[in-house]
């Protein structure tokens, strides 16, 4: 196996079946004639993804054999090519979202039907009911993925977890946010290559665009495809990127090898410190979340050094949150609580850093009258393998006077499972006193750690950190309060560069995890068909 040139083709796609196939022959024409041995195709290629009625999607859905799944498994014949296609597709009573792979003698290789569905989807399609196969190539093992179960975490880990060095997803959105977040972090966080492929044109009916856009409470003009599919490299490089508007074909040569060192700059490998017995909540079947909600609004700070908290404290924040080992790794734990309990005299204020206790590290939670909660590191990392020889074995959720917290104690900031966890507990925020390594861990990872759990986050680093406050206008559907920019699911960002930072975060909005009716973020999670991510070996999902 060597490097390989792939490519993520973006086109319009209507209403007219005949027309959208001779789009799909023309574009995988145009990605060969530019040399790509894996091509990856959009979302719903043979029909836009609205239907009058079950009746109207059974009608319009291709079949297994079909003429049009027959001409693109033609096509990568033609071309020696694996390509990727999305459709709706009808078999055996179930009209599902179909990924499907062929390769280059036209062999339909695997097939995975999309577990997340979004909002009217979910009115006539069939979710997938497992999981996707990882797909043994000369060109390295593939996974395959659609829009929707790219915005969490959840499916892109549990193939990465399983082997796959290359993720294809094929988009049908009209977020901006996709191509900004969450097409790039599932790169990074998984140490994989991401080949995106997203619509362009409109993605509904033109002649009800005004009375959709009215009920989803966007303007028309925003439920086109947004472009920008891409290529993405395992540190979270855009290697390349399309236009937002119009056909293109995105190619670039890529090695699906380096999608094997799972390393950090430290030497943390972080596929070999997960630890999956701590994820079975993920893979368990979801329940509606039992806590009330935390309050509407509450104020935060970013502090860069102990001497910081007080004057946060006294300009309004009830959360502060320092870096990890703020006081230094040698510092008494005692003393520790003792400096930040006075600096705290007098306030109701809740101060997080973190500490070396014994053989672990761990943040602490403060107040004016001590200690409160502690959190044990979960993970362990070769930056502090001299001392941290002890790991937490639970993550734990302390309920203060605002709403619910949780703290993720230093590189636990790295695993999206942990802040999944979070999420499952009805936690309202999270504290993370961290040093983060690569740009990716704050450009990309933090926001998401927020936006696919609908949690606010707090964290503070030796260099600055990062405010993520859950914005109200999230849920499609519902009147959007504020001007529609395009991005849906990403939380509102203020980086701390000064030092002390204060901005106000929302516990009370954790509580709407409804992305559009029918997809719930975390209660809607597949967890059915992610038992990889808790260790377990699913049945049938590798080929």
């Amino acid at each position: 196996m060597g490097p390989v040139r792939v490519a993520a083709v973006q086109f319009a796609v209507g209403r007219d079946v005949p027309a959208n196939l001779a789009a799909c022959l023309r574009m995988i024409d145009r990605a060969a004639d530019e040399g790509a041995r894996i091509i990856v195709l959009p979302e719903f290629c043979n029909h836009q993804s609205w239907y009058e009625d079950r009746a109207d999607a059974a009608r319009r859905a291709c079949t297994p054999d079909g003429r049009f799944l027959s001409a693109i498994a033609d096509r990568a014949r033609a071309h020696r090519a694996h390509v990727k296609v999305n459709v709706t597709l009808a078999d055996g009573g179930r009209i599902t979202v179909a990924s499907l792979l062929y390769g280059p003698d036209g062999e339909l290789l695997g097939r995975s039907d999309k577990l997340t569905l979004m909002g009217a989807e979910g009115d006539h399609l069939d979710p997938g009911t497992g999981p996707g196969p990882v797909l043994a190539t000369p060109h390295g093992r593939l996974g395959m993925y659609a829009c929707m179960e790219g915005v969490t975490s959840d499916v892109p880990r549990d193939l990465a977890v399983r082997g796959a060095q290359v993720l294809l997803n094929s988009l049908n959105s009209f977020a901006v946010d996709e191509a900004s977040l969450h097409v790039p972090v599932r790169a990074a966080e998984n140490r994989v290559w991401a080949v995106a492929a997203n619509k362009v044109g409109p993605l509904l009916p033109t002649e009800l665009l005004p009375a959709i856009a009215e009920r989803l409470g966007v303007p028309p003009e925003s439920l086109a495809g947004a472009g920008e599919s891409q290529i993405v490299a395992p540190d979270g490089t855009v290697v390349a990127k399309g236009p937002r508007t119009g056909e293109a074909v995105v190619a670039a040569d890529i090695d699906p090898a380096l999608a094997d060192r799972k390393t950090r700059p430290d030497g943390t490998d972080l596929f070999a410190s997960r630890r999956p017995r701590l994820y079975a909540p993920i893979a368990a079947r979801p329940r509606p979340r039992a806590a009330p909600p935390g309050n509407e609004r509450l104020d935060a700070a970013v502090v860069r050094s102990p001497g910081r908290v007080g004057e946060a404290a006294r300009a309004g924040a009830e959360l502060i949150v320092l870096p990890e080992l703020a006081f230094g790794a040698d510092a008494a734990p005692a003393d520790v609580v003792g400096a930040l309990a006075e600096a705290l005299n007098g306030t109701t204020a809740h101060a997080v850093t973190s500490v070396r206790a014994g053989g672990t590290h761990t943040s602490y939670l403060v107040n004016a009258d001590g200690l409160a909660g502690t959190q044990p590191q979960l993970h362990s990392c070769a930056r502090h393998s001299g001392w941290a020889t002890e790991l937490g074995d639970r993550l734990d959720v302390f309920a203060l006077p605002w709403g619910r917290l949780v703290l993720v104690t230093g590189d636990d900031a790295l695993y999206p499972e942990v802040f999944r966890l979070a999420a499952i507990a009805d936690a309202d925020a999270v504290a993370v006193p961290f040093a983060p390594a690569q740009e990716w861990e704050t450009a990309l990872g933090l926001p998401e750690r927020a936006a696919e759990n609908r949690l606010n986050v707090i964290a503070s680093g030796p260099a600055g950190g990062l405010i993520l406050a859950l914005p109200a206008d999230f849920t499609l559907w519902t009147s959007w309060q504020g001007p529609f920019e395009g991005r849906i699911s990403h939380p509102l960002v203020t980086r701390a560069t000064e030092p002390v930072t204060v901005a106000a975060v929302h516990p009370a909005q954790a509580v709407n995890r409804f992305v559009s009716k029918n997809t719930d973020l975390v209660g809607g999670r597949p967890a059915h068909a992610v038992a990889a991510l808790a260790g377990a070996e699913p049945s049938g999902a590798a080929r």
